[in-house]
């Protein structure tokens, strides 16, 4: 029996009933099914391969999704099974969301809006920080001899100089998804829902507004109005702030990139997509606006 199979056998609220399964493609991580139960659909997600070595912690993510539900803008767990780190969750009628789509004109905006009202909901489980994340994947890399970027490992002193100009006025740590993909959006036409509460956990907000600034690949012009859209104003320090996490989220993420070309099943090329995203974060480090982030977020 398949595991998803498995999985809604144990659900005693449908035993009896007129289930079919339907697979949903697009998960980096895990798979994803469309569960139809006497004609009401619902969403289940099955934890892929030796997930726990990317660093998700499952107790935190079921806590911090029903956190994010309450504040409005995550669908809501209807049924947790620990044995086999699955969620059932309420389906949502809406459009996944696209790098194009989101670069339409006033979705940067109605993006910041989403996000503030995350951050503004109830405090997650355990915290989350790209620095600390990034030691534990270069760990994990080393111990079991994955390949990472070249020159990665030479540019760690740049980074611990990122945390340290950013240290120098800390922002209150608030809930956040920190995995803000374009996929991880929601549209139903009334509102933007945040889904995937795997890396979740509470953070500086400006990593969040980066984070996803860089997944969209925003110009200047979004990342500015993402901004104010969120703090009321675009400043330089806020906008210093983004830019770096910008860089971090590269270099985290890239890093995880290479990790699952070591181990994944799934069929993407997750080391062309370290490969990218390492080139962006050197490109970033090596500009002329870099000294003047690292400058404008201490003052």
């Amino acid at each position: 029996m398949a595991l998803i199979d498995e999985v809604v056998s144990k659900i005693a609220d449908w035993k009896g009933m007129n289930v079919s399964i339907h697979p949903l493609s697009g998960g980096l991580t895990n798979t994803n099914f469309k569960v139809e139960v006497n004609g009401v659909f619902y969403f289940v997600r099955v934890p892929g391969e030796s997930t726990e070595l990317l660093a998700i912690d499952r107790k935190n993510e079921y806590h911090n999704t029903k956190a994010a539900s309450e504040a409005g803008v995550a669908p809501k767990v209807l049924y947790h099974l620990p044995e086999y780190n699955v969620m059932v969750i309420e389906f949502l009628n809406g459009k996944t969301m696209s790098k194009d789509s989101l670069n339409e004109q006033g979705m940067p905006t109605r993006m910041a809006q989403a996000i503030k009202k995350l951050h503004q909901g109830p405090r997650f489980f355990s915290d989350f920080n790209m620095f600390r994340l990034t030691e534990y994947y270069l760990s994990l890399c080393k111990e079991r001899g994955i390949r990472v970027p070249d020159g990665y490992l030479e540019r760690m002193p740049t980074v611990a100089q990122i945390e340290r100009a950013m240290n120098v006025n800390p922002l209150s740590t608030v809930p956040c998804n920190n995995d803000l993909l374009a996929e991880n959006y929601i549209d139903d036409g009334k509102q933007l829902w945040l889904i995937d509460y795997e890396y979740s956990g509470n953070n500086d907000p400006t990593f969040e507004l980066g984070n996803t600034c860089q997944e969209m690949q925003f110009n200047d012009e979004k990342i500015s109005e993402v901004c104010a859209a969120y703090f009321g104003k675009s400043t330089p320090d806020m906008i210093a702030r983004m830019k770096l996490n910008m860089i971090m989220s590269d270099v985290g993420w890239g890093l995880w990139a290479a990790i699952q070309a070591s181990i994944s099943t799934i069929d993407f090329d997750f080391w062309g997509w370290a490969i990218e995203r390492w080139g962006r974060a050197e490109e970033k480090m090596d500009s002329a606006e870099f000294a003047v982030w690292l400058k404008n977020v201490q003052n």
